[in-house]
């Protein structure tokens, strides 16, 4: 699900690996393999998820207060659960919704570190004014639309109260900079005609009084209470329920276990790699976050890479890419992934199928960058203490059947909100197969609090994402800025691609991965769509990029959090990270340069689709092989950029490029085979 979604999960309840640094029967002074062991002093996984998050940490909170908490999580949960089943007025929903994320927002994320342990009178102040605020549009719910145009003065009172609260709930779970980026839009919109006289043209406008604004974001479905809200007030808790359940019902112990089983029983030096990779993938089906998801990764499976002889920079790498290719993946993805569907009116079905070939490609990818590595380094196999496959798959494979249950129901016609209602239906039912993973009352509690706690942070960005939209829709920014983005490329297809990308890693940097893509697609998407690129292939585009930027440098969440866990250098494992993550980056150029490369998308006739599957995955073997440095042996630079060469020419998907690709590859192989010989002899 999201990176904040990215976000929707401050951790796993699921019982420790046996031998775990999480296990207590082993504790990090006894075991040799647990991180606290390392010689420098390595946090623990919770301190190091506190840390590295893009959630703000929650109060410490008992008694009342938590009682309140609780209750707030639980009815944010049941409230989603009955509008899937009920009729509710659409703005009435989006209304409530943020008035019950909002109130449980500022009971638990502190606005100063200071408040962690108790809840300040200012908080509860803050608390009462957002049931005045929100709660007016309610009373006055038929007649406030039409009074979009001229608010009263109460209108104008709450709906800048109401702009306040939600950019401190942004700034408490997300950080300053959206809020603030958000703010400076707002001034945009106020102090246009200004930017003419500073010589800035091709940005000024007419400029829009308090009330303008007001109207707009407050009082009408075009901004906070836009697209970008209702979303996260529908899609996305929904899955942040679903793996809440999940996750109480043991699924991702489960996961981690038969991803070891299945690919780590292997004598091969890679097969521990690559079991904490598909590990990574299925446990992101419960977390949705990829810094979750490498944490909780790490702590259990780095003991297991350490013994196998990573160092700790190449195995907080892998954990990293692990954890980051969580979110690119169905049958979740992340939360941007449920907006793409709403931007474009499909159905997220076509989201989750256009999504299946690059997933391949990314794993594929970093499969052969593992086994390169390892290799090179003269990795040692290991054994793994799991039980063998069949026998862990007939004891809990049914926890498979709730996520393949959400692919067939939606292919079946049922929307996306309502496959995962039953889905999560159906996890609920199938926790009853074993005692010791049942949901009872207590455990359902804790799954509908976690789910609705995990939605808290969703809520408040995509509330803020609602503003900068409705201001860029207001001024007409982003028809401005398409226009300059193609003038500054001279209306070159690549040319404008590249700037996107930049564009897109540049505000990656700065806001989180749902927000980022909200705001690209308001403002860079349509300069794509100028240059011929179709709307699907430049809203994936900006997905992938949104996405990514959390491993890209010189900022990258998940890379930091795997190195804290593996005591590695920071620096190091980011760029180790960025480099088995490379062909990620270049797999969404293949399918926007080119009519051919919609293929990759499953935009393509069958046919079409199966070459390109073919051509797309020899392309990211060549381009893993090029950036690794490893085939029978290490690699020349001249070799490297060759291999390479082909990647980027088969993955531009052409009959004429990929005879070259192909040329290039058996060239390379050719070269590599005959001077590893003459080294052997």
């Amino acid at each position: 699900m999201s990176e904040e979604n990215d976000q929707r999960s401050r951790g796993s309840s699921m019982p420790p690996w046996p031998g775990s640094p999480g296990d207590p029967a082993v504790s990090p002074a006894s075991s040799p393999d647990a991180p606290g062991a390392h010689p420098d002093a390595i946090p623990s996984a919770a301190e190091v998820r506190e840390a590295f998050e893009s959630e703000a940490p929650t109060r410490r909170l008992r008694g009342a207060p938590r009682a309140l908490s609780m209750v707030g999580g639980v009815a944010i949960s049941v409230y989603a659960l009955y509008w899937v089943v009920g009729i509710v007025d659409p703005l009435v929903y989006r209304v409530s919704f943020l008035l019950l994320a909002l109130l449980t927002t500022f009971l638990l994320y502190p606005g100063s570190p200071r408040d962690r342990d108790r809840v300040p009178l200012i908080d509860w102040l803050l608390m009462a004014l957002t049931v005045a605020s929100l709660g007016w549009p309610l009373v006055d719910l038929a007649e406030l639309p039409y009074r979009s145009a001229v608010p009263s003065a109460m209108d104008l009172l709450f709906g800048c109260i109401t702009i306040a609260l939600v950019l401190e709930a942004t700034r408490r779970t997300a950080g300053w900079i959206l809020p603030v980026t958000a703010i400076g839009f707002i001034a945009y919109a106020y102090y246009g005609p200004l930017l003419e006289v500073i010589g800035l043209d091709l940005f000024a406008h007419r400029g829009y009084q308090l009330d303008r604004m007001v109207g707009m974001l407050y009082m009408t479905l075009e901004g906070i209470f836009g697209v970008p809200l209702d979303v996260a007030a529908t899609y996305i808790v929904l899955f942040t329920i679903f793996g809440a359940v999940l996750e109480q019902s043991g699924a991702g112990r489960f996961f981690i276990d038969w991803a070891m089983s299945a690919l780590g029983r292997s004598r091969s030096a890679a097969a521990p790699a690559r079991a904490v990779t598909a590990a990574g993938f299925l446990l992101g089906t419960v977390s949705g976050s990829g810094v979750a998801t490498t944490v909780t990764l790490g702590s259990v499976s780095w003991p297991l890479l350490r013994r196998a002889g990573y160092s700790p920079e190449v195995g907080g790498a892998i954990l990293a890419a692990s954890g980051i290719g969580a979110i690119l993946s169905p049958p979740t993805l992340g939360a941007a992934a449920f907006l793409i569907a709403e931007f474009l009116g499909i159905r997220y079905l076509q989201i989750l199928i256009m999504a299946t070939l690059p997933t391949v490609l990314y794993y594929l990818s970093a499969f052969v960058m593992i086994e390169s590595d390892a290799r090179r380094s003269a990795m040692r196999p290991v054994e793994i203490a799991v039980e063998p496959l069949w026998k862990l798959t007939r004891r809990g494979g049914y926890h498979f059947i709730s996520l393949v249950a959400i692919a067939a129901l939606m292919a079946s016609g049922m929307s996306a909100f309502r496959a995962v209602f039953w889905a999560t239906l159906l996890a609920f039912a199938l926790s009853y197969v074993r005692r010791e993973t049942a949901l009872g009352p207590k455990r359902v509690v804790r799954a509908l609090e976690s789910g609705g706690v995990g939605v808290l942070s969703v809520a408040a960005t995509t509330a803020t994402a609602g503003i900068i939209v409705g201001v860029v829709t207001l001024t007409g920014l982003g028809l401005k800025m398409a226009t300059i983005l193609v003038t500054l490329s001279g209306g070159h297809v690549f040319m404008t691609t590249l700037y996107a990308a930049l564009a897109v890693w540049i505000l990656g940097l700065a806001v989180p991965v749902t927000a980022s893509y909200i705001i690209a697609a308001v403002i860079i998407a349509p300069a794509l769509t100028q240059v011929g690129i179709p709307a699907v292939a430049a809203h994936m585009f900006i997905f992938y990029y949104a996405v990514l930027s959390e491993v890209s440098p010189p900022t990258a969440l998940s890379p930091f959090a795997a190195a804290a866990i593996t005591g590695a250098n920071p620096f190091r494992t980011m760029m180790i990270t960025w480099k088995y993550t490379l062909p990620a980056f270049v797999v969404p150029f293949a399918f926007t340069l080119s009519p051919e490369g919609l293929a990759i998308l499953m935009q393509a006739s069958p046919g079409n689709i199966a070459v390109t599957a073919i051509t797309s995955s020899l392309g990211v073997v060549a381009l893993a092989i090029g950036f690794g440095g490893w085939l029978y042996g290490s690699l020349s630079l001249v070799l490297r950029a060759l291999f390479a060469t082909a990647g980027i020419a088969f993955l531009r998907s052409t009959p004429s490029a990929a005879a070259v690709g192909a040329l290039l590859l058996l060239v390379g192989i050719a070269v590599q085979k005959r001077a590893a010989g003459r080294e052997k002899t």
